[in-house]
């Protein structure tokens, strides 16, 4: 996930590419988070303002990395709302997101660099021994 761009509006595509999340994950946080209700186009497209995408960050960053059930991420956003950190919260769970996505590109990079891949474990030489040398 990159940083959101600078607009205010965007499709449900977008939202994916920004967030890692499938269209049916995020039609189903619809139907589970009432403060997600996109609006609709004329063509019935979802239209996702920018706070919506904030809020479904901070909902992935609950479930997925706080490991929150749906109930228990619904209760915790209820209450950063009555304690007026909601839009500190969405922002910060944005910020950890980013990081998270920098991190892992520059460990691409660096693999690449040091021309191993970080997806294949280590060469095995001839005795079956990882990454001994005779």
């Amino acid at each position: 996930m990159a940083t959101i761009p600078v607009r205010e509006f965007f499709s449900i595509g977008d939202v994916c590419d920004l967030t890692d999340l499938k269209p049916h994950v995020l039609r189903y946080w619809e139907s589970q988070f009432r403060f997600l209700h996109p609006a609709k186009n004329r063509s019935g497209n979802r239209v996702y303002q920018r706070r919506e995408v904030e809020l479904i960050m901070l909902v992935k960053d609950l479930l997925y990395v706080d490991k929150y059930t749906i109930e228990g991420a619904r209760a915790r956003v209820e209450e950063y709302r009555k304690n007026g950190t909601l839009k500190t919260a969405s922002r910060d769970a944005l910020e950890a997101s980013a990081v998270d996505s920098l991190e892992s590109e520059l460990q691409k990079v660096v693999a690449a660099l040091d021309g191993t891949d970080l997806e294949d474990p280590a060469p095995e030489d001839e005795q079956g021994e990882l990454g001994v040398g005779e």
